[in-house]
């Protein structure tokens, strides 16, 4: 406010609207005897006009009523400008009906004196923006305005395409005028958004293309399905132009969508998967000024979880990770939230008992989310001993230690691999769900999460493939027929988080992974949104099934039996009764992997898992 008073602007502001008070009363006071004001009422407006401003200027000036600025005013500043007026025209009425029980003024009077001011306050303000606008005041585009605009048809008249339109708008330096709106909803045809005409139906794109000279296409619809988004992308290529869309709104922390959140179409946007819905109440009952740790924080699943983690404001996240980048990257992300957690890293390994028992027991975390793994399923098959280390030691290693401090809940990140599994990753985190449903039950929740590949994870075929496009090809599939489930990062972070709430212990939850995913399809369709043809401009190339790797994957054995939950796309596999105790099978294991004896530790492994399926590839060494 001390600045404020030291600003000549403000004193500029607050006296036209001495003017607008003025003007406000006598219009009023015109309203309610007539355009002749009779002596008597004149003499009693004139007297209490330097109290009207007076106490409009008071209230004003508290409020905040001077702390914008008219080029940038908006809807938040008008709302408050209304505030304003009524709280002084009831500051005023009281005082009059205090000092003369309002003898000889119209009661009328100050209603229709706080309607006028209102209205002229805001329509000023709301004017000088406009003309701001149209002059490229603010936004730096009188010197920076660019000399030739994309003309931008997007589709869908929604409210994404409400905030790009308007920011357009806004900001002349941005180089896009939105010329056209596209929507299928009859009842949104021949109206306008912001100006900008709306036509319809989507169908008709390649048409409205031409009749608007339009050179890009935004597609606006955030939380389209996939089949809706396939149709909408094969009517943008019809028309040879460029088009962009916009992430989904749960890819993003604050919801918001902006102009810089604009990107080429991904094939995660074509999977054809419905958006998740959280129980954000049952999530945030058990996350809310909790102390959460993650493990393997700086992996694709990791940093995931951390960011949607953040939403339910814990009180403190504790972040581990083998990878010195990784765990840097995740946490200068997590440190620049406004109102976010506090923050303490680990640069640690899982397996590591002495290490991550001063960890748990300094910082004793209530929720543990354990993601570290080892997953790439050639890779461990060349190594196995690394994948029982971390996998299998690791496990075990937070699951006790999570007990042993007084964690409320522990959830493990599984995989489908680990269902009848062909490779020695399966095998661990078959494994690790092993050892998870034998613990006894305690008043940690242990419970886990199995679930497919996740698109753009570390080590997911999407950014191989997208790569080899990059690089003009070949794109190498495993085989023509090979199949796999798929979902995007944040939807199975999401549905981690979710199933976390419903667990009671011993419990692993299976997610609901839609239709299987056609290896060949999914690189077709991506060389096709690189703008390219496959088979002409990049060539398929089918190398074969690598080792360990299956030609369908599955979510669940013939012999396990599942449950439906509370949560439409999550289910369940309740604890089972375990035949014999796992862990002799382990300790052979754990020594099989210290002495780097892969054939032991496949062995162990078959023990273990009968229904395990060990390939004959030889480790490195």
């Amino acid at each position: 406010m001390i600045h404020q008073l030291k600003n000549r602007n403000f004193y500029i502001v607050m006296a036209v609207d001495w003017v607008i008070f003025t003007v406000s009363l006598t219009l009023a006071y015109m309203a309610r005897l007539g355009f002749a004001i009779p002596p008597e009422y004149r003499d009693s407006m004139l007297a209490v006009l330097p109290w009207v401003l007076a106490v409009k200027t008071v209230v004003f000036f508290v409020m905040g009523a001077y702390r914008g600025m008219w080029r940038y005013t908006s809807i938040h500043d008008a709302i408050g400008i209304c505030k304003a007026g009524l709280l002084s025209s009831l500051i005023i009425i009281a005082g009059l009906t205090y000092v003369n029980r309002f003898k000889g003024y119209p009661r009328s009077v100050f209603v229709t004196d706080f309607v006028f001011a209102s209205f002229l306050a805001c329509g000023l303000r709301g004017a000088i923006r406009v003309a701001a606008r149209r002059r490229g005041i603010g936004s730096g585009a009188a010197e920076h305005e660019p000399t030739h605009r994309t003309r931008l048809l997007i589709v869908g008249a929604g409210d994404a395409a409400e905030k790009i339109i308007r920011e357009i708008q806004d900001n002349r330096a941005l180089p896009y005028a939105a010329v056209c709106c596209l929507d299928d909803s009859p009842g949104k045809f021949g109206r306008s958004l912001l100006g900008v005409p709306v036509r319809g139906p989507i169908e008709k794109l390649p048409l409205h293309m031409e009749q608007y000279r339009a050179d890009e296409i935004l597609i606006a619809i955030p939380s389209a399905p996939g089949e809706t988004m396939r149709r909408i992308v094969a009517l943008c290529e019809q028309t040879g132009a460029r088009f962009r869309t916009l992430p989904p709104l749960a890819g993003l922390l604050d919801g918001r969508v902006s102009v810089s959140d604009l990107r080429r179409v991904h094939f995660e946007d074509l999977l054809g998967r419905p958006p998740v819905h959280l129980r954000a109440d049952t999530i945030g009952h058990y996350l809310a000024g909790r102390t959460v740790c993650v493990t393997g924080a700086g992996g694709s699943i990791g940093s995931e979880l951390c960011r949607q983690v953040a939403r339910f404001r814990p009180a403190a996240m504790l972040l581990t990770d083998s990878s010195e980048f990784n765990l840097y990257r995740i946490e200068t992300e997590m440190a620049n939230l406004q109102d976010g957690p506090g923050l303490v890293s680990a640069l640690a390994r899982v397996q590591d008992r002495a290490l991550m028992a001063k960890f748990f027991g300094k910082h004793r975390p209530h929720v543990v989310f354990h993601a570290a793994a080892c997953k790439h399923v050639p890779m461990v098959e060349l190594n196995p001993w690394e994948g029982v280390r971390n996998n299998v030691l690791g496990s075990q290693v937070v699951m006790d230690l999570a007990e042993q401090y007084g964690a409320d809940r522990f959830v493990l990140v599984s995989s489908d691999k680990a269902v009848c599994p062909t490779n020695v990753m399966g095998a661990t985190k078959r494994a690790a769900e092993i050892l998870l449903q034998s613990r006894p039950p305690s008043s940690t929740r242990f419970m886990a999460v199995r679930f497919g590949n996740v698109v753009g994870s570390s080590g997911s075929v999407t950014p191989l493939f997208e790569s080899q496009i990059r690089a003009g090809g070949p794109v190498t599939v495993t085989h023509p027929e090979i199949t796999r489930y798929f979902m995007t990062i944040p939807e199975a972070c999401q549905l981690i988080l979710q199933a976390g709430a419903l667990g009671e212990g011993g419990e692993i939850f299976i997610l609901e992974m839609g239709t299987p995913v056609k290896i060949d399809s999914m690189a077709r369709d991506m060389i096709r949104l690189s703008g390219k043809e496959p088979d002409r401009d990049i060539r398929i190339v089918y190398t074969g099934l690598r080792p360990g790797e299956k030609l369908h994957e599955e979510l669940i054995t013939h012999a396990e039996r599942i449950v439906p939950t509370t949560y439409e796309k999550i289910m369940v596999l309740k604890r089972g009764m375990q035949s014999a105790d796992p862990q002799p099978e382990i300790a052979a294991l754990l020594d099989a992997a210290e002495n780097h004896a892969s054939l032991r530790i496949k062995a162990a492994l078959k023990r273990m898992i009968p229904e395990y399926i060990p390939s004959d590839v030889d480790a490195v060494v």
